[in-house]
């Protein structure tokens, strides 16, 4: 053994440093670990802070996270009131249905098959389907409002990430016939038209919700409380009687299509109580299925759609004559020879009559008689009786999108403006309007609101005219459907009943052009009116555009069913009628 080799072992055996090799000796600075060991020191310090933050500053916060984790708050929803009509019989009623819902990331991992199977019961394309669950949300609707039997067929394929949520589906049984009375909800049961719009505060309700507990898969394993009850909507018992609904509709129809029409209108009012029994408009639509749906079928031309009345105004004018003492039903009034020029402007009768009584003026519709008439008052008169009974003025009964019409102020008008007016030309109602202001003739010169909904109190009305006026006024309106009138076909058989027809050019971009609107207003029995009816048929094309030969007839038919299915008791002993068509009443 060398001699080295026994220093080594002397050296090992009194305890001499491992490092001391000159091998092994570390030659790092002491400040580096001294440095090392302060980095660990101040990273405990930093976690020490944190933990004390998330403890102490942060739990009301990670207790939220938390919580949404595996908490849901689920919404319940209320049940839409039914609308019934004045019967009872149901109008619109709230179908449980499903929304199909999916967590994407986990619908996307179901075999090929399944998607295929839930793609077809889901009536999409594959592609579809697969486009709207590429999504980033953690929640996709897949569709809503599916039928329960459909709901029940996607649950059972068993696709992971695929959940349903209960919802409800309007469902209207009386379809197009009565879809611009009811109108429609939108897929989150709002109202969109009609009623279902004007009275969604009270038919909605309110939602409820409660919070439950939820596993991985989106499962309920636990309900923690009921937060808010739902509270259904309220059901509402409306005016419209849906037998008389199908009678106006029905007849309308018949006329549309015969005289090849663009649209028509109609609206039946309950003259005793300003009640809507009825109210048409063509074109339609079925508010079960609005998968092809055209502004022209949304329309409630009724309410939203304006127009010249025509003659139909005459009676207003001819009762201010009346009311002011200026003329009597027997004044006789020169319109020979049919034609007459103010300032620049000439106006015509459709036949020359020469003299007439006022009461004749009514009943061979004369506009000349008319003017002459319009002309001995000041204009604010005419204005303030236009203006009393509803033209010019946003009507008041709780109807989205009724228009007031135009009706310019006395102060602008010209003499050849005051005279137009006077016979329903210059001045622009809806069909609904026109209907109201006819009630000052049906109820002895007093005016009542309008509703939509079924009353059972007296309204209170305001006087327009006195009752003497009025009386008189029905008489020459009864005349109108008479021998000798322009609308003799709007007669009924076993009933009086009386009226005006009404015929005006249509404005297209500020000019009059080659087409109509023909229209009658009227009410029956004349011994005590109980319906008032109006009928207006837009650009009819085929078989006639007077007001007496499209409108009166569709008036004669509804008017007949009506007072039968009310059980109005006859006032005439007539027994046939003969039609009259040999008189067509002027523009």
């Amino acid at each position: 053994m060398s001699r080295a080799a026994n220093n080594q072992r002397t050296a090992a055996g009194r305890g001499v440093a491992f490092s001391s090799s000159p091998v092994l000796e570390v030659k790092l600075p002491t400040w580096r670990s001294r440095f090392v060991l302060f980095l660990l020191f101040a990273a405990f310090l930093a976690l020490m802070a944190r933990a004390l933050w998330l403890q102490g500053m942060t739990t009301e916060f990670l207790q939220k996270q938390g919580a949404n984790r595996y908490a849901r708050t689920l919404e319940l929803p209320a049940t839409r009131g039914k609308i019934t009509d004045r019967n009872g019989q149901v109008l619109a009623s709230s179908v449980p249905v499903k929304a199909i819902w999916a967590i994407p990331d986990d619908v996307l991992q179901a075999p090929k098959e399944k998607l295929q199977k839930l793609a077809a019961l889901l009536e999409m394309p594959e592609s579809e389907l697969r486009k709207k669950l590429d999504s980033d949300r953690q929640f996709v609707y897949l569709k809503r409002q599916v039928e329960a039997a459909v709901s029940e067929k996607i649950v059972a394929l068993g696709i992971a990430g695929i959940e349903t949520r209960k919802e409800y589906k309007r469902f209207y049984p009386e379809g197009e016939v009565m879809a611009h009375v009811v109108g429609f909800t939108n897929v989150e049961d709002i109202g969109q038209e009609g009623i279902e719009l004007a009275s969604e505060k009270n038919l909605a309700g309110k939602t409820g919700s409660r919070r439950v507990i939820k596993d991985r898969l989106g499962r309920i394993v636990e309900d923690i409380q009921a937060v808010r009850e739902p509270h259904d909507g309220k059901d509402l018992t409306l005016s419209v009687d849906s037998k008389i609904q199908y009678i106006a509709f029905t007849h309308l129809k018949e006329a549309v299509e015969k005289h090849k029409a663009k649209a028509g209108g109609a609206v039946v009012l309950d003259a005793k109580t300003g009640e809507v029994l009825a109210l048409v408009n063509l074109p339609t639509y079925n508010p079960n299925d609005r998968s092809v749906l055209t502004g022209a079928q949304l329309r409630n031309r009724v309410m939203t759609d304006t127009f010249e009345p025509g003659s139909t105004m005459k009676p207003f004018t001819v009762a201010l004559a009346l009311e002011s003492g200026r003329v009597t039903p027997d004044t006789m009034i020169q319109t020979a020879p049919g034609v007459m020029t103010i300032g620049p402007a000439v106006i015509h009768d459709a036949h020359k009559q020469g003299a007439l009584t006022v009461a004749q003026v009514i009943q061979k519709s004369s506009n000349i008689g008319t003017v002459k008439m319009a002309l001995q008052m000041p204009p604010q008169e005419m204005w303030e009786m236009f203006t009393t009974v509803g033209f010019g003025q946003q009507p008041k009964f709780g109807f989205p999108g009724a228009v007031a019409g135009r009706l310019r102020n006395f102060k602008t008008w010209r003499p050849i403006e005051q005279a137009t007016m006077s016979y329903g030309h210059g001045i622009s109602v809806s069909l609904i309007q026109m209907a109201r202001a006819y009630m000052i003739f049906a109820r002895d010169g007093d005016l009542i609101p309008l509703t939509f909904q079924r009353s059972s109190e007296t309204p209170k009305g305001h006087r327009v005219i006195s009752e003497k006026t009025a009386k008189q006024m029905r008489l020459m309106m009864e005349s109108v459907t008479e021998p000798g009138g322009t609308a003799t076909q709007a007669r009924v058989a076993g009933y009086r009943v009386a009226g005006k027809t009404g015929t005006a050019h249509k404005l297209e971009g500020g000019r009059y052009v080659n087409k109509y609107v023909g229209d009658f207003v009227g009410f029956a029995p004349v011994s005590n009116p109980r319906v008032i009816v109006a009928v207006m048929i837009d650009e009819p094309t085929a078989g006639g555009y007077y007001g007496g030969i499209v409108a009166a007839p569709v008036f004669a038919a509804i008017t007949a069913n009506v007072l039968r299915s009310l059980n109005v008791p006859p006032d005439s002993s007539i027994t046939s009628i003969i039609p009259d068509n040999s008189v067509q009443e002027s523009m």
